[in-house]
């Protein structure tokens, strides 16, 4: 199956999803200068109030979303982060391998890619990811997320949208 979704590919990176890699690209920088600015100008776990509901909140993540087994003990860093490396790579044969006129998927594929390499980065350099946005109603907070979470979480969205939209991608993709 692989190999025939790479014999059809479109011939040439314009043509093909990869033309919409740079949104991943605009993604990864906001994602990285925002965690740069959030480490070194907030105090961490310090909330900054800037509306209501809604803090800046400084925190380190050594899980995945939720802190989902931060306190694993460690080995989460490197099996999330090769766990990043596989989903990156396979969302890059999917850009490669299907039409630059399917926008929503491409687009969807390409956010995700910018927030997994984003979180990437953070775990790699540091064994943890940098979270400083935090939503709250009440006393009840949401866990604290970053700018490549929100790309992940929206390239998600789309790609549901897409999924109930489907039949369409015959049409866009001319």
């Amino acid at each position: 199956m692989l190999k025939e979704l790479w014999a059809k590919r479109p011939q040439s990176w314009q043509a093909s999803g990869c033309k919409w890699v740079w949104v991943a690209v605009v993604a990864l920088v906001i994602d990285q200068i925002t965690k740069i600015w959030a480490s070194t100008s907030l105090t961490y776990m310090d909330p900054v109030p800037l509306m209501p509901y809604l803090n800046l909140f400084y925190v380190h993540n050594e899980g995945a979303a939720f802190s989902f087994l931060a306190n694993a003990g460690g080995w989460q860093r490197w099996g999330f982060a090769v766990f990043a490396l596989a989903v990156s790579a396979g969302l890059l044969f999917m850009l490669r391998t299907q039409s630059a006129g399917l926008k929503r998927l491409n687009l969807s594929y390409a956010l995700i890619l910018g927030g997994a390499i984003g979180n990437l980065i953070d775990r790699v350099l540091y064994g943890y990811v940098i979270d400083f946005i935090d939503f709250y109603v009440g006393n009840w907070h949401w866990p604290a997320f970053n700018i490549a979470d929100s790309a992940i979480c929206v390239g998600a969205g789309l790609m549901i949208l897409d999924a109930f939209l489907q039949p369409k991608h015959t049409e866009e993709a001319k």
